[in-house]
């Protein structure tokens, strides 16, 4: 134990001891090696030496970086061989599917395969990224905050200057450049990607074995998916030739080895203050949980209309359901006392250790306070901010956005709303003129419902619904609505953007009518959040993340914000429900449970399964699972080896993984995938796709 010189004044004393924990905190990252989602500049080289005496080169991780592909409508993927192929899951692709489908063909329910170039269909409205570069633009976004400045002011400083950079990247580049908020606010980074908009699919199996186990099952393991689809990237009509792409290694994982995960996680709250995990659990949490229930309800009831219903609406019903797992999962966890005593102890340690630094108190100590304000300041306004506004229907959607487009695009760039900056333009107008299929009859049910919420929840006298309902019912508005709007046609849309502010003020349209009436009050919220939380947690935020990097330096990974991130970890098992969960599953496994289920749903197999089943060898690993810390957004993430070949494909987290938006536990968080030998052994075995498991394999003649 070491000794206190008692020679030493108390205050040294303490600020020693505060050292000496920093060090043990510090020390308490590189032990839980296997944690964090990291970013491409500050990958975890020292603790993959340290553990795995392994040091990936610049060479290896610029390879993977360039490989790996962002679905900008959600989730990620990777360059799979030299013309363009791109694998992602089939809950990824889900939405594309369903966009693609007819009543007469129902590609999400029933599988794809272009057995020919020729026979790949575009998608309507994908839009792929892959991040060319980075760079630190700190300075630049810092540097535009002005000493006096109020926290309002010194918000539009720093949205203006981040137009700017923005837009000056896009002019120079010609690349997407997106500024990206790290380390709550303490660092931003231009992000430039390439974009790809002409996408076309090649595979998808049947839904059935995609998502095999259906709700039940998911986020659990043992599992037995072959959640995969297979895209093609094309280029001025051809498919695109890339020399980065992730060579196929069909014998996959196995158990103990060192992997990867290559990918875009969506969000995660780990620095987040206790104040604001507390507002989450007590507020946030329980209002989106039961706004999700009460629209699976509706969605549910329209669903069991008929056949063409129940496949209109089952990609939201999928969706909200997967959403109502995780977000359970969540809340679970931020009511767990174990867990909020670890976030209360971490964050004290952190603030005594500040303390112990008059200058670093004096810079940085009033933050928590100051988010505790603002966070308190939006409990108050948490309905207003959930209401108010036009939800669950995509041709309200496109009204307000067209709205909008028009007022701003008039703009200087810098004082813009934020999403409607020159830079940002491109890719919002391919969103909005998207020909994907608009189904009438839903969006009704979905618009009246919102309606209904807002009503329920703001009360009749609330401005929003004045302005929305008029004295109409949900129902009777909703109704008139749809059915009186023409948003529906592309062309519309595309003559109301083009027209600009003349075309949309005079435009007779219901929704846009409606959309223009509505639009001062959705600013003036906008912008009660951006003065009393936005602007007040930025300046926070940045101050705790300069704080943070002032106690421990930049040993930490920052939380995740949707852009390219590496994770590793181990093929292993882990202790399960009394007993122990293999690193794999097989395709023994899958029959298993199907016959342990008599067939029925939603453990049934697909027709070719079972008529196919004797061509298989059974013993092929179909999921396995790895300590990669991952979380939403991760879906379609390759699994890497130490070679940068591809060895899995991430598909889910395991339940106990789910409280990895707040915490990562080695022993219990698993990453879930499907092993690249499921892949082939399918692809040849069961859908006579040889010609293209021969692509995968690079055994294509070309």
């Amino acid at each position: 134990m070491e000794r206190i010189n008692p020679q030493e004044p108390r205050s040294l004393r303490r600020i020693l001891s505060l050292l000496f924990i920093s060090v043990i905190i510090v020390g308490s990252y590189a032990a839980f090696a296997d944690e964090g989602m990291w970013t491409f500049d500050n990958p975890p080289l020292k603790q993959l030496k340290e553990r795995y005496g392994f040091v990936p080169t610049k060479e290896w991780l610029d390879h993977i970086r360039l490989s790996s592909v962002r679905f900008n409508d959600g989730g990620s993927g990777s360059f799979v061989s030299p013309d363009g192929l791109v694998l992602t899951n089939h809950h990824v692709a889900r939405g594309q599917l369903q966009k693609m489908s007819t009543p007469e063909k129902n590609y999400v329910k029933d599988g794809f395969y272009a057995r020919t170039q020729a026979e790949e269909i575009k998608c309507p409205d994908l839009e792929l990224n892959v991040l060319i570069s980075m760079e630190n633009v700190t300075a630049r976004v810092e540097g535009a905050v002005r000493k006096g400045m109020s926290d309002k002011e010194a918000l539009e400083a720093r949205k203006a200057e981040i137009a700017k950079i923005q837009n000056e990247s896009t002019q120079a580049s010609g690349l997407r450049s997106d500024v990206v908020s790290l380390y709550q606010g303490s660092e931003y980074w231009l992000y430039r990607y390439k974009k790809y908009t002409d996408v076309r699919l090649v595979f998808a199996p049947e839904e059935q074995i995609a998502f095999y186990g259906g709700d039940p099952d998911n986020f659990t393991y043992p599992r037995y998916d072959l959640d995969m689809a297979i895209f093609r990237v094309y280029e001025d009509g051809k498919p695109v030739k890339t020399a980065n792409y992730l060579k196929w290694n069909p014998r996959g994982a196995s158990d103990g080895e060192l992997v990867f995960v290559s990918g875009n996680p969506g969000s995660t709250s780990r620095l987040e203050t206790l104040t604001q995990l507390e507002t989450k659990r007590d507020y946030i949490y329980p209002l989106r949980i039961k706004g999700i229930k009460q629209r699976l309800e509706v969605l549910r009831q329209f669903a069991s209309l008929g056949a063409e219903q129940a496949r209109q609406a089952s990609g939201q019903i999928f969706g909200l359901e997967n959403s109502l797992k995780a977000l359970t999962g969540e809340y679970e966890g931020l009511q767990d006392k174990t867990l909020m005593a670890k976030k209360e102890k971490e964050e004290k340690d952190f603030r005594a250790l500040l303390a112990a630094n008059p200058e670093w108190e004096k810079e940085y100590g009033g933050a928590w306070d100051a988010i505790a304000q603002a966070e308190k300041k939006m409990v108050e306004m948490l309905k207003p901010m959930q209401y108010r506004s036009l939800r669950y229907s995509r041709l309200a959607g496109y009204a307000l956005a067209i709205v909008q487009y028009a007022a701003e695009v008039k703009k200087p760039d810098s004082v813009r709303l934020d999403g409607f900056h020159d830079s940002q333009l491109e890719s919002l107008r391919f969103r909005l003129l998207s020909p994907a299929p608009v189904y009438p009859q839903l969006e009704e049910v979905s618009l009246a419902e919102a309606l209904q919420e807002s009503s329920d929840e703001l009360g009749p006298n609330d401005p929003f619904v004045r302005i929305v309902l008029k004295g109409g019912s949900p129902a009777e508005v909703a109704k008139a609505l749809i059915t009186g709007t023409k948003l529906g046609d592309p062309a519309l849309r595309k003559s109301l953007i083009d027209g600009g502010d003349s075309a949309v003020a005079a435009s007779k349209d219901p929704l846009i009518a409606l959309a223009r009436e509505i639009d001062p009050l959705v600013r003036e919220m906008r912008k009660w959040v951006e003065d009393n939380i936005q602007s007040v947690e930025v300046a926070a935020g940045e101050k705790i993340g300069k704080a943070r990097f002032k106690v421990y330096g930049k040993s930490m990974y920052p939380d995740a914000t949707f852009t390219l991130r590496l994770a590793f970890g181990t093929v292993k098992g882990y202790p399960m429900n009394g007993t122990i969960a293999p690193s794999k599953t097989t395709l023994y496994g899958l029959y298993d449970r199907a016959y342990s289920f008599d067939m029925k749903p939603p453990f049934d197999l697909p027709e070719r399964y079972l008529a196919r089943k004797a061509s298989l060898d059974l013993s092929t690993p179909i999921n396995f699972v790895s300590t990669c810390d991952i979380t939403g957004g991760n879906s379609g993430s390759p699994v890497i080896n130490k070679n940068g070949e591809l060895v899995g494909l991430i598909f889910d987290g395991n339940i106990e993984s789910l409280v990895g938006k707040f915490v990562y536990d080695e022993t219990k968080n698993r990453a879930v995938a499907v092993h690249t030998a499921a892949m082939t052994e399918a692809l040849r075995k069961l859908y006579d796709a040889d010609r293209l498991a021969d692509e995968l394999e690079g055994k294509l003649s070309r």
